[in-house]
């Protein structure tokens, strides 16, 4: 029953899809245009696209380390939820006319530039390096659960910092709803993977 919160989540995302990148495009047609290449809501959506993608990455990984039915299903609610969301951040800025990547550097609509340093591959607050990455792939059973829920506790904290900052600082109505969305379900997410490191006599690493 744990799950059952997420799973009308991640249901109640697919479903909107579709409704949610155009209403983008409606916002911005109803307003001065499309947002601006250095605007918080370009910024926003190419960040957290690349965000969203390790998460899937990571998630897929522990899902061919483990045999743990709880662990798996939430790397798989994890990987569907992120990797739709990815398509559709993707997505807006295509809309919009705008690039997928940026000069300034990964948290620059923050005044974050430069924050995580990129050492490793961590790009941004809350994401893996490189040799975690490797690592993760090199575990078995309650040890890749335990690093997992770990990883990705940390991933989510920089993902809801991310997402707070789009709440703020996004103008397009229907984005900030959904960085909203993503804040709250991350939030009851951590408190779900905390529990589950608990349980497997295990806590976040901060």
């Amino acid at each position: 029953m744990r799950y059952a919160g997420v799973a009308v989540a991640v249901a109640g995302v697919l479903v909107a899809a579709g409704a949610v990148t155009y209403s983008v495009a409606g916002d911005s047609r109803l307003g001065t245009g499309p947002p601006a290449a250095g605007s918080a809501d370009a910024g926003f959506a190419r960040d957290m696209a690349v965000h969203h993608q390790q998460a899937v990455e990571m998630a897929y990984v522990v899902r061919d380390r483990t045999d743990d039915e709880d662990v798996r299903r939430l790397a798989y609610d994890i990987a569907q939820t992120q990797a739709n969301q990815r398509g559709m951040m993707l997505g807006w800025l295509d809309l919009w006319g705008l690039p997928k990547v940026s000069s300034d550097g990964p948290m620059s609509w923050m005044g974050m530039a430069g924050m995580a340093g990129g050492e490793d591959g961590a790009l941004m607050p809350g994401m893996a390096t490189d040799a975690e990455m490797k690592k993760l792939g090199t575990l078995n059973g309650r040890q890749a659960e335990v690093f997992f829920l770990q990883l990705m506790t940390d991933h989510h904290k920089g993902g809801v910092h991310m997402a707070q900052g789009c709440v703020e600082k996004c103008t397009v109505g229907v984005e900030k709803r959904l960085a909203q969305g993503m804040v709250e379900a991350q939030e009851s997410e951590i408190l779900l993977m905390t529990d589950m490191l608990k349980e497997r006599g295990a806590a976040p690493r901060t």
